[in-house]
């Protein structure tokens, strides 16, 4: 079976904070790379550092910024869901995963990443990284694609262990940042001073560029 990856998270921003790295290392290898995005993140309270956006704006900017960061780490897939920010944890999870379901049947992945449910702190991360798990389970257990979860609960390795995957892209951490400062409604005030932290060394935001961590899924059945 040929390699394909499928991210599937919420929110313009996610991918690029959370999986810059390894998707931009795919794509360098030449794999594809599908990205189901849930929503346009139109619920937001960033507008631009200085504001350049607002309320009425914000999902058509979202959604040209969640393309620029596509263009960035070399993304040509991008499936953008329709769905509500702020509202993902609401949705009937049969529903949710059929939709997921639809693009795992279409692009039949190697290697999904999404959210590890509960410990993803947002509603919309852990709603997503349920019905992923949903859409999973319904498919044979010798079938389903390798799972990574971001968790980023403070907790998270009390409860899961530590991380099973350990990514080194430092040789794409220029990308990464291409792809975050893509959001620029979002990001454009904290990348500022990340690049000026990046300059000096600080251990947390050189660890931003230079590692990704995630979990394989517990299937526990």
């Amino acid at each position: 079976m040929s390699e394909h990856v499928l991210v599937v998270l919420p929110h313009p921003d996610d991918e690029s904070f959370g999986v810059a790295g390894l998707i931009a290392l795919k794509r360098k290898a030449g794999v594809p790379v599908t990205y189901a995005c849930g929503t346009l993140g139109e619920m937001g309270r960033n507008m631009g550092s200085p504001l350049f956006a607002n309320r009425e704006t914000l999902p058509l900017i979202r959604k040209r910024e969640l393309q620029d960061a596509c263009r960035a780490m070399g993304v040509t897939d991008l499936r953008m869901l329709g769905m509500r920010d702020k509202t993902l944890e609401f949705e009937d999870i049969d529903l949710f995963a059929d939709r997921i379901e639809a693009i795992i049947q279409e692009v039949k992945p190697t290697l999904i990443v999404t959210f590890y449910p509960d410990h993803g702190v947002h509603p919309d991360h852990d709603a997503t990284g349920r019905a992923v798990i949903h859409a999973l389970k319904r498919m044979p257990a010798e079938e389903r694609p390798v799972t990574y979860c971001l968790a980023i609960t403070k907790n998270r390795e009390d409860v899961l262990g530590a991380p099973n995957v350990i990514l080194d892209i430092r040789e794409v951490a220029e990308t990464k940042m291409e792809a975050l400062k893509a959001h620029r409604s979002q990001t454009e005030g904290l990348i500022r001073q990340m690049e000026e932290d990046f300059k000096k060394g600080v251990p947390q935001v050189m660890n931003w560029f230079e590692t990704e961590t995630y979990w394989h899924y517990q299937w526990n059945e």
